[in-house]
């Protein structure tokens, strides 16, 4: 085998921080969904304190790097918190764990993302339905389950596809704190082996075929969600 092909045992390395990828990324996912509903919502509400939250919500987390963010959770607000503590004479101690913080700030910040495309696709949907389910009786809870969010998620879908997409190649800037997800440990097997352009090859096409499969996923569902609709 060529020397820049040998691993030296560490291509199982690279695996399990591939799954812990993936594993970040769908958490990360599910937490950027859910806030990207609750996100829409205070943006199309008719409270002003609603739409001011999701504003603010959206236009700080845009506009600061991922990578700021990250180190702020991580390391900042622990620091800032036992301060805080230590003027008021307490003595505490915060360790958070790099896979909590790591997917629930990646999560927060492309829940950002994911409120504009859920208000873009609520927006979306016919606003006849909506006026003749409320003449039938329909309450604002039952209208939203039966008639929004069924029809909304063909809309949804593609906006979605790209979030998840930036997303989970976003998941290698958690490496600086420490968690061994892909490109923490190719950055360990690179080092130990000396074979960087190998070891980060790999990783970069570990990270292609998770995109590749996700974009065949994405036209699976994209499919599904228009069935029944007659195109133009």
């Amino acid at each position: 085998m060529p020397e820049f092909l040998n691993l030296q045992g560490y291509g199982s390395l690279l695996a399990d921080g591939a799954k812990l990828t993936i594993l970040v990324g769908l958490g990360s996912m599910v937490i950027a969904m859910l806030l990207g509903l609750f996100g829409a919502w205070g943006k199309l509400a008719r409270s002003r304190l609603a739409n001011f939250i999701a504003g603010a919500y959206t236009t700080i987390v845009r506009g600061v790097p991922e990578l700021v963010l990250i180190l702020l959770v991580y390391y900042g607000a622990p620091t800032l918190l036992q301060d805080i503590a230590a003027t008021m004479g307490v003595d505490l101690f915060i360790d958070l764990n790099p896979l909590a913080a790591g997917t629930c700030t990646i999560g927060f910040i492309y829940g950002a993302f994911s409120t504009e495309v859920f208000r873009g696709a609520f927006m979306a949907v016919d606003k006849g339905q909506v006026e003749a389910a409320r003449s039938v009786g329909m309450g604002r809870v039952l209208c939203f389950r039966r008639i929004l969010l069924p029809q909304m998620w063909r809309f949804a879908l593609p906006g979605l596809g790209n979030v998840w997409m930036v997303l989970i190649k976003a998941t290698a800037l958690i490496s600086v704190i420490q968690l061994p997800e892909l490109m923490r440990n190719a950055d360990i097997a690179a080092r130990s082996t000396r074979l960087p352009f190998t070891c980060y090859f790999l990783a970069s096409l570990i990270y292609l075929a998770i995109t590749i499969a996700s974009l065949l996923g994405q036209q699976q569902m994209e499919r599904w969600a228009n069935k029944g609709v007659r195109k133009a």
